[in-house]
């Protein structure tokens, strides 16, 4: 019997976590990828509000800071693997607290413990790019005293606090950095991919956006993987319709840019690549 997979799926505030998730459920509910649902799931309240939104061709609300929900989906891919999705459903400011406070709450500490596979979404057009503790020279900061200003004023910036994230859940795991990680297979989601604009292979446009992201994942990951998703394919406003989804139906939108660059409609396929072993 092949080994259970479980996945930690982790991203901050605005990545888009609980579209996806919708998004994922009704390609399970209709059979239209590589995956199917072979058990009944549990906890659906937050992804099947987000569906309704998107079955009326309207996005859905941000789920609240206080929230942490695990939604269980049994699956099974076309090879007969069968895997356990523990698909939580949080507000990412939890994600932003781990690395600020220095804190894990319990619940995050079974999950981490738990998990075969991570999935980090990142939102690259979100991410603020500019100079942090970590790119500017060190004289800036003196020059900065000598001018009476702060030094707290500079903070890490976002793919700092991206590459503290995964140093914090590496050592809650317990693994060890001796040598370049098999387990836990990481993959990389860059989501909302199509406001992106770009024919940049994924694994290329995170390296040049976030070079020290890429840097620490490369020199810690044995085969990371990198993809594409733009889980919604357009912008949807939360008070006016978008008519064609709503006719459509929201399985008919959505991709994923393979590593090599293929597109592909099947949003699935991160998922089902992590229980095929990474290949």
């Amino acid at each position: 019997m092949a080994a259970q997979h479980t996945i930690l799926l982790v991203g901050e505030s605005n990545v888009g976590k609980t579209h996806y998730g919708a998004q994922f459920l009704k390609r399970l509910m209709v059979k239209a990828g590589a995956l199917k649902m072979s058990g009944a799931p549990t906890n659906l309240e937050a992804f099947t509000t987000a569906l309704s939104c998107l079955t009326e061709g309207k996005s859905t609300d941000h789920t609240p800071a206080s929230t942490y929900v695990e939604s269980v989906w049994p699956i099974t891919d076309e090879a007969g693997r069968h895997a356990e999705l523990v698909w939580p459903d949080y507000g990412g400011e939890q994600v932003r607290n781990l690395v600020t406070q220095r804190r894990i709450p319990a619940a995050w500490r079974e999950r981490v413990l738990g998990a075969t596979d991570w999935v980090l979404l990142i939102r690259l057009h979100s991410l603020r790019s500019e100079d942090d503790l970590l790119s500017r020279p060190l004289h800036s900061f003196a020059a900065a005293e000598s001018q009476g200003e702060a030094a707290a004023a500079y903070e890490l910036s976002d793919q700092a606090r991206t590459v503290e994230l995964l140093q914090m859940l590496l050592y809650l795991a317990q693994f060890h950095l001796d040598q370049p990680l098999r387990k836990p297979r990481l993959t990389i989601l860059l989501s909302c991919w199509d406001e992106l604009d770009t024919t940049e292979l994924p694994a290329d446009l995170l390296a040049s956006r976030l070079p020290l992201l890429w840097s620490f994942v490369r020199s810690n990951w044995l085969s990371p993987t990198i993809i594409g998703l733009s889980a919604l394919e357009r912008a949807l406003s939360k008070t006016d319709a978008d008519q064609e989804y709503a006719i459509r139906g929201p399985e008919e939108f959505g991709y994923v840019v393979l590593p090599d660059g293929v597109k592909n409609i099947d949003i699935t396929l991160p998922i089902q690549r992590l229980m095929a072993g990474g290949s």
